[in-house]
């Protein structure tokens, strides 16, 4: 059976909108949550890798057998092997211990290969970044490789689109305010794109660890929100987009992420937390009769190993 006739790819995206009921003050804006947990591997990187590689195979550039190469996190590494896995494409990441065991494991489940680079206890650094990048390059230059490219492939923002056109669909015209967190500004730009295809034109709000403020003082003094802050100048970002940039503390975030499982039954990663915390911020803002939206980027259980919810 074909992978987009009823099989497994066809379980992403879809997923649902909710409004936060407990943890949004009185007489603040409405506050709605894509909960991208709900992805076949519980990422809303799942959208990227099945953009990425089928787009990859129906040109020719990679086919059956063929190893993909990528570094990562771990979220896009799992997603990138789970899609691989349908296709009968092999998978190898470059990966760090700086980030969750549990990820390693998932890419591992889906018959990935894991290759760790060593944080040496700094966490997750322009430095680190830089190893993983350039053993990853290395790597897809040998026969048989295909580098996914998920800080370059035009294919990743088109992955992404559908995610707005649902939010658009889901609540119409009424959304104020998108904010989301910035990794390669992929998630940020294609949900953006499908917002602006269902006629939307949120005011955009980019958000970073204030731990990592790359975006907006261009440093990083290491930081723990698996996902964002990795450039200085995200690849995708387009900044002219940008009515605003802040900063979230990585332990606020850790606490919204512990709230919003206790209170709103929302279990989800670090990414998530910050999203959360400044789409908060900014609804109080806003004030009654407005919206904001914000991503819940991932499921909580790629976490229970590290320090969210220990």
């Amino acid at each position: 059976m074909d992978a987009r006739d009823g099989g497994v790819l066809d379980g992403i995206g879809g997923t649902p909108i909710v409004r936060l009921e407990s943890i949004v003050p009185d007489g603040a804006a409405e506050v709605w949550v894509k909960i991208e947990g709900a992805n076949p591997t519980g990422s809303y990187k799942d959208r990227m890798a099945v953009s990425v590689l089928e787009a990859a195979v129906a040109r020719g550039d990679a086919s059956p057998g063929d190893t993909v190469v990528e570094y990562t996190g771990g979220s896009t590494g799992t997603s990138l092997a789970f899609v691989a896995a349908v296709l009968g494409l092999r998978f190898t990441a470059v990966f760090s211990d700086a980030f969750s065991v549990s990820k390693q494991q998932a890419m591992e489940a889906f018959g990935g290969e894991v290759l760790v680079e060593e944080s040496h206890g700094e966490g997750i650094t322009p430095e680190l970044v830089g190893r993983m990048r350039e053993r990853a390059y290395a790597l897809a230059e040998k026969p048989g490789h295909y580098y996914a490219d998920q800080f370059g492939s035009p294919d990743v923002i088109a992955g992404y689109a559908p995610m707005g056109e649902e939010i658009g669909t889901a609540l119409g015209d009424g959304v104020d305010v998108f904010c989301t967190g910035v990794g390669t500004g992929g998630a940020l730009m294609g949900t953006l794109r499908g917002l602006r295809s269902a006629g939307l034109e949120p005011q955009v709000v980019a958000l970073e660890p204030a731990e990592a403020p790359l975006l907006s003082e261009g440093v990083s003094h290491g930081h723990a929100v698996e996902g964002v802050a990795v450039f200085p100048d995200p690849p995708f970002l387009d900044r002219g987009v940008l009515d605003g940039i802040r900063t979230i503390g990585q332990e606020r975030a850790f606490e919204t992420c512990r709230t919003l499982a206790r209170t709103e039954g929302i279990f989800a990663g670090g990414s998530t937390g910050m999203n959360v915390s400044a789409a908060i911020d900014l609804a109080v803002e806003l004030g009654a009769g407005h919206r904001v939206v914000t991503i819940a980027c991932d499921h909580g259980l790629k976490y229970l190993g590290g320090r969210i919810y220990s």
